[in-house]
């Protein structure tokens, strides 16, 4: 098991959650996830970082897998404009690669926002700290355990 998945399971057992892992293969999308998961799309959350340009701080975005960021609404919520995050700042504010970036198990606090769509199913799959990984969770939880705020930051696909 690698050390990024055992943060990950680690964070999820201290918050009292017992999740499930399930190993993806070659699951590279958040479509493809679903279908190994056997959930919707939109119950994928995925973990989108962008940094901020005046503060230069990683910023996380958990989306519904059918939803992408919009930039600007983004940038609204987070008051300041957003740039793309590279994998340094990436692996330097959570520990994980980009494509394996779970929610939970960050080695830095991070700010973060949630989009609703995520809240309008009983449970989610999110990446478990690498990009083969994911487990699942109640949504409702996702808040407490990211200390994410709700919040419209996004268009469909």
């Amino acid at each position: 098991m690698s050390k990024s998945l055992k943060r990950v399971k680690k964070a999820l057992e201290d918050a009292g959650i017992e999740a499930e892992i399930k190993e993806l293969g070659l699951a590279r999308t958040a479509q493809q996830a679903a279908d190994v998961a056997g959930c919707d799309l939109d119950q994928i959350a995925k973990s989108m970082i962008f940094k901020g340009e005046s503060s230069g701080a990683a910023i996380l975005f958990l989306t519904a897998g059918g939803n992408q960021v919009d930039t600007a609404k983004a940038s609204a919520v987070a008051g300041e404009t957003l740039g793309k995050a590279d994998a340094a700042l990436i692996r330097a504010q959570t520990g994980f690669a980009i494509g394996g970036v779970a929610p939970v198990g960050h080695l830095n606090p991070i700010r973060a926002f949630l989009d609703p769509r995520l809240l309008d199913y009983d449970t989610i799959w999110a990446a478990a700290g690498t990009p083969h990984h994911i487990f699942e969770l109640q949504s409702t939880e996702l808040p407490r355990l990211t200390g994410s705020q709700v919040a419209d930051f996004t268009s469909q696909y």
